[in-house]
C-alpha cells in the first residue's frame, strides 16, 4: 500500500492587532487610559442620546504606540481590557458611527453588526429598548 501524504496541522496565529493590544494591557495601560480620556474630553455630549460625538466627518481614528486604529474600537478594547481579534468589530448600540461613548459600544462580529442594523431598520425600536 502506498503511503498517503498527510496534511500538516492547521496552525492559527494571532493577528498583529491582538499582539498590540496585549502589549498595551501588559505595559501601557496608564498611557492608554490617558489617551482615552483625551478622546472623550474632545467629544461633544448629545444630551438626548448620551452619545459622545467626535468632530470628524467619518469614523474617528486614533494613533497609539505606532498604530492607527478606529477610536471606538480602541476605547472599547482598553475600557473593557478585551483583546479583539481581526474578525471582531466595535458595535455601536446607538447606531451612531461617530459616537465613542464606551457605554454604547460592544464587541461583536460583522454579522452581529448587520443584524443590529436589520433589527433597527425592521423594527424601528430605539436602541435603549433593545
Amino acid at each position: 500500500m502506498a503511503d498517503i501524504p498527510t496534511q500538516p496541522p492547521i496552525i492559527f496565529y494571532d493577528d498583529a492587532c491582538e499582539e498590540w493590544l496585549r502589549d498595551i494591557f501588559e505595559n501601557h495601560m496608564d498611557e492608554a487610559r490617558t489617551r482615552i480620556a483625551s478622546l472623550l474630553e474632545k467629544a461633544t455630549l448629545d444630551p438626548e442620546t448620551d452619545c459622545m460625538i467626535t468632530a470628524t466627518k467619518g469614523r474617528s481614528k486614533t494613533c497609539f504606540r505606532g498604530r492607527q486604529t478606529a477610536a471606538a474600537r480602541f476605547i472599547l478594547c482598553v475600557h473593557t481590557q478585551t483583546v479583539a481579534g481581526l474578525g471582531e468589530v466595535a458595535r455601536h448600540r446607538c447606531h451612531n458611527p461617530l459616537c465613542i461613548n464606551p457605554k454604547h459600544l460592544e464587541l461583536g462580529s460583522q454579522a452581529d453588526n448587520r443584524q443590529d442594523d436589520h433589527d433597527r431598520d425592521a423594527g424601528g425600536v430605539p436602541y435603549w429598548l433593545l
